[in-house]
């Protein structure tokens, strides 16, 4: 074979990942919160977008429209108008001049009511001063103080000595969101050049401010400062604090051999240990949980089935500004900006036709899901079957990794409740018969045994087994364990404990 050179011609197909594909990819898989975000970044930098703004039909949207436009002869008309000579303020008239600013105040009030400005005469609040004016709307509003200007104030009133001031700031600044100290005290002591006992003195005052159990440095020392502000921490009560861990383990018995104390008593302080408050600072958090706002509304139909339809308003809507294109491509002239305009024209094409696919795509994928998962809207979760994304992927002819981008962070209003589009996607385990289960009706099941269950027969994860087995479910024993720590439900011995324990 010689070796030489030659030309060789071949043909073969590639996927190529141009910007614009990326974009529609990044696009399916954002939340409502993040597209939205998204949008708003385009519509900044890219010219040809605006909003559709249908509730507004009249009002002119389109920046050709909007800026730099000249003004209507009207405008011109009462611009010119206008006398601009008698807008200039009049000469004071002589008789002004010569007032006798000695006595223009009596006991009875002024005595020249010409001079006295309008706006306060007649405001009718007994003489007008500057202290009568009405407050502004914002100086009416109430305002929660957060916790750190609570503490602030009791600082300045509590404590002295501008070191243990000092100090008090630093200690504020290490507060956790339950109130807790979250850091060393020999750091607040190296930064302030300081000794340790100094800062441990400062932090001793400072835990006797509202609200009580503030900057403790634990729970149990949480707990010893609120009831040392009720007067209640006698030694019993102290021993009962240093073994927190055996009422964690609903252990009667050893709380009342290490206290020193029947069970009455015990019963009684475990009852004194309820009514505190284990995290102080929380009192003070005014944040407001956020509702999920759902990509895809499900409601029944009359003649029976469902109907499905995309949650339009938390879907950003633009345009393109055709008439805005148009009206600067005719404008420019060099060849570079002539390339920028047609450069984010089509970025604009591609982000609205992106939009518009990502809809479609969400709607055609929940529509497969309601459709498979319809005896679960029906019956209940007992009723789910086993689905993975490939058996909506084959569906809907479309690949898994688009409907696992579809079904991230998207959420869908059914008149069960809202859930993840995710959450529909559970494995199967096999049943008696040949037949197959979700995992997530088996852990309903489970978890229905257990609620059931009697306080004097604490169901093992043996029996729990058992009982699913006899109910056609075949399970092992360590998956019920799993099933069972994953839904936080302790296991049977502590759950005895639990029931057994007084209330």
């Amino acid at each position: 074979m010689a070796l030489t050179p030659r030309l060789e011609l071949r043909q073969s197909q590639s996927l190529v990942m141009t910007p614009q594909l990326q974009q529609a990819i990044k696009l399916l898989q954002l939340s409502n919160l993040e597209l939205a975000e998204y949008v708003e970044q385009e519509l900044e930098k890219n010219p040809m977008l605006e909003r559709d703004e249908d509730d507004h039909p009249d009002q002119d949207d389109g920046p050709s429209e909007s800026a730099d436009s000249p003004k209507s002869g009207d405008e011109k008309e009462s611009l010119e108008s206008i006398d601009f000579d008698a807008t200039q303020p009049a000469e004071i008239e002589d008789d002004a001049r010569d007032v006798d600013y000695d006595n223009l105040y009596s006991d009875d009030g002024p005595t020249d009511g010409g001079l006295v400005a309008p706006q306060f005469a007649d405001a009718g609040l007994g003489g007008g001063g500057f202290d009568t004016l009405t407050p502004d709307l914002e100086e009416t509003l109430s305002q929660k103080a957060s916790l750190r200007d609570h503490l602030n104030g009791q600082l300045t009133m509590e404590l002295d000595d501008p070191v243990d001031r000092l100090i008090g700031l630093h200690l504020i600044d290490m507060l956790d969101e339950a109130g807790y100290i979250s850091g060393e005290l020999g750091t607040v002591a190296e930064v302030l050049d300081c000794t340790v006992d100094r800062v441990e003195a400062t932090l001793a005052k400072v835990q006797q401010f509202d609200p009580p159990g503030i900057f403790a440095r634990s729970l149990s020392e949480c707990l010893s400062l609120q009831l040392a502000d009720k007067d209640r921490l006698d030694p019993c009560m102290k021993a009962f604090l240093d073994n927190l861990e055996l009422l964690g383990k609903r252990d009667i018995k050893g709380l009342a051999k290490a206290c020193g104390a029947d069970a009455e008593n015990v019963a009684d302080m475990i009852a004194e240990i309820k009514a505190l408050n284990p995290k102080p600072a929380l009192a003070f958090d005014h944040s407001i949980a956020q509702p999920i706002t759902p990509d895809v509304l499900m409601r029944p139909a009359s003649g029976g089935g469902w109907i499905i339809e995309l949650n339009t308003d938390s879907l950003p809507k633009v345009l393109v500004n055709n008439h805005y294109y148009a009206h600067v491509s005719s404008q420019t002239r060099s060849k570079k900006e002539k390339k920028y305009i047609t450069e984010q024209f089509q970025s604009a094409n591609w982000l609205v036709k992106s939009l518009h696919q990502r809809a479609t795509t969400i709607l055609k994928v929940a529509s497969e899901l309601v459709q498979q998962q319809s005896a679960f809207f029906a019956k209940g979760v007992q009723h789910l079957i086993p689905l993975v994304l490939r058996d909506i992927a084959e569906a809907i002819e479309m690949h898994e990794s688009t409907v696992s981008r579809v079904t991230s962070n998207k959420y869908i209003a059914t008149p069960r409740g809202i859930y993840e589009l995710k959450y529909f996607f559970t494995p199967a385990i096999a049943a008696t018969g040949g037949g197959v289960l979700s995992a997530e009706s088996v852990r309903h099941r489970i978890k229905a045994l257990i609620d059931e269950e009697e306080p004097k027969k604490v169901l093992s994860d043996d029996k729990i087994v058992e009982n699913l087995k006899s109910e056609g479910i075949e399970i092992a024993r360590r998956t019920v364990a799993k099933y069972r720590e994953s839904m936080r439900i302790p296991s049977s011995v502590q759950r005895r404990r639990d029931k057994s324990a007084p209330s």
